[in-house]
């Protein structure tokens, strides 16, 4: 059952479990598990292009866990149980998350940021990491981020609309969005499929990057190429840690 954030006498209380927290001008789901921010590390998870806290599945947990670090893990507006959005999303929305991103850190308190991002969710915490100085960032786990548009990243991003609309893709992913499921999917696949989306780069934030950064990266992703991991190692200004998963 979600509940407005609220104040407890007891830290841990205060801090775990799930809530609606404004950020960004929406109500955004929040789960907070493990150690609050003032006793741990927090590793903070952001979802890929058509993911949400929900399909995180337990993975949150077991690495909160495994490293006695706190974990905050969220939808972004539009996706599982936040509040939707108004469609079409800018170009530059990813660019947006990075800042509704900043103001979540400060809403919860979140100190020691360690940020855990997939896909789209890596995009925009290279985008925080990079647009100004953070002094609460400690590190980037990045599972198949993107920092460029290719080719063939489009056309499987193509590939999605057409099965959206002639297999069981919505009812899955209606599963874990809910009424926002329409939201989710157009808002991602249609802005990627924007013509001046092809033009669109953030290759710019990377020299500003200076945290330790650990890259995971499918060695067949259908979604981009080694030429993204390439361009992260080659432009961070710190230690780069890459592991190709096949």
């Amino acid at each position: 059952m979600m509940r407005l954030l609220n104040v407890s006498t007891n830290r841990h209380e205060a801090w775990a479990g799930s809530s609606l927290i404004p950020a960004g001008g929406h109500l955004l789901e929040c789960l907070r598990l493990g150690p609050p921010p003032d006793l741990a590390p927090t590793l903070v998870f952001l979802h890929e292009g058509l993911g949400c806290a929900a399909m995180w599945r337990d993975f949150p947990r077991q690495l909160a866990d495994m490293t006695g670090c706190g974990a905050l893990v969220y939808s972004r507006a539009g996706y599982g149980g936040s509040e939707p959005v108004t469609l079409p999303r800018p170009i530059r929305y990813m660019h947006d998350e990075a800042t509704v991103l900043g103001e979540l850190l400060d809403r919860t308190a979140v100190r020691d940021a360690i940020l855990i991002g997939h896909s789209d969710g890596g995009s925009i915490a290279l985008i925080y990491a990079g647009s100004a100085p953070r002094p609460a960032l400690r590190a980037l786990v990045l599972e198949a981020p993107h920092v460029f548009a290719e080719p063939v990243g489009l056309e499987s991003i193509a590939a999605m609309a057409q099965q959206y609309e002639t297999t069981n893709l919505r009812e899955r992913l209606a599963r874990h969005h809910g009424a926002n499921v329409d939201v989710a999917f157009r808002g991602w696949n249609d802005v990627w499929l924007h013509p001046e989306f092809r033009r669109w780069n953030i290759e710019e934030f990377l020299p500003s990057i200076k945290v330790p950064t650990l890259l995971l990266q499918g060695a067949d992703d259908a979604y981009g190429t080694l030429r993204q991991i390439e361009a992260i190692e080659r432009q961070v200004q710190s230690t780069v840690e890459t592991h190709f998963v096949p």
